[in-house]
């Protein structure tokens, strides 16, 4: 009998990046790796702001709120989009539920992926039906201060150990399941850190976009740290 061949891509067509998370508040550090991963794979990248996070404590923010921000935050680059579909769903924001929503919108050939920092993904195997998440996209890694790859437990790395590509290109030639490192700098930026700022001295944080802080400023968030 012979052996299945992986599932390529269909020719020409380009790679879907979704940026998920909480953006409890979207920083400049959120926006420069978006901007990266836009560089590096020549495609859009679509910021998918979470409506109730299983991994993250609630933010005296409102998922509304947090959504507007990011459009705030990325209304200067052509390229940078925002999501609400996890607003208009019910339950918890499991994102193996947004990226099923997604391939079966984009077809089972187009090439996918996650864009996800390292914080998140080295707990990637505590994620809902997690190892369905790559038979779906890739997923396109950034470093983060103090949480590298090499500290994920090790099951977690085995599974993930032939999955590690070195090029853009090898993601866009299947539609998933593999790995790729955003070669870009450590971003310093909290959103933990900057909602602690915020409670201390309002309007007085240099990593976020001053709409952001002005809209901040407007609706008085963040004055308990969280």
């Amino acid at each position: 009998m012979a052996q299945s061949e992986t599932p390529r891509a269909r020719v020409g067509v380009r790679i879907t990046i979704l940026y998920g998370g909480t953006f409890g508040p979207i920083h400049n550090g959120h926006v420069a790796i978006a901007l990266a991963a836009m560089a590096e794979f020549s495609a859009d990248v679509t910021m998918i702001p979470s409506a109730d996070p299983p991994h993250r404590p609630p933010t005296s923010a409102t998922a509304l709120q947090r959504a507007e921000m990011v459009d705030l935050a990325i209304a200067d680059f052509p390229g940078l989009h925002c999501n609400r579909r996890e607003l208009h769903r019910h339950g918890k924001s499991y994102s193996v539920l947004t990226l099923r929503e997604v391939r079966a919108e984009i077809g089972p050939q187009a090439p996918l992926a996650w864009l996800i920092g390292s914080d998140a993904f080295s707990q990637i195997d505590t994620w809902q039906d997690w190892q369905s998440l790559f038979t779906l996209a890739h997923f396109i890694v950034v470093e983060r201060p103090g949480q590298p790859l090499a500290e994920a437990n090790s099951s977690l790395q085995e599974f993930c150990r032939i999955r590690w590509r070195q090029t853009p290109q090898a993601l866009q030639e299947q539609p998933a399941g593999l790995l790729y490192r955003l070669p870009i700098p450590q971003r310093a930026e909290s959103s933990t850190r900057i909602r602690s700022t915020l409670a201390e001295k309002p309007l007085m944080n240099a990593d976020l976009a001053p709409a952001v802080a002005a809209y901040i400023g407007r609706h008085g968030l963040y004055a308990s740290r969280v």
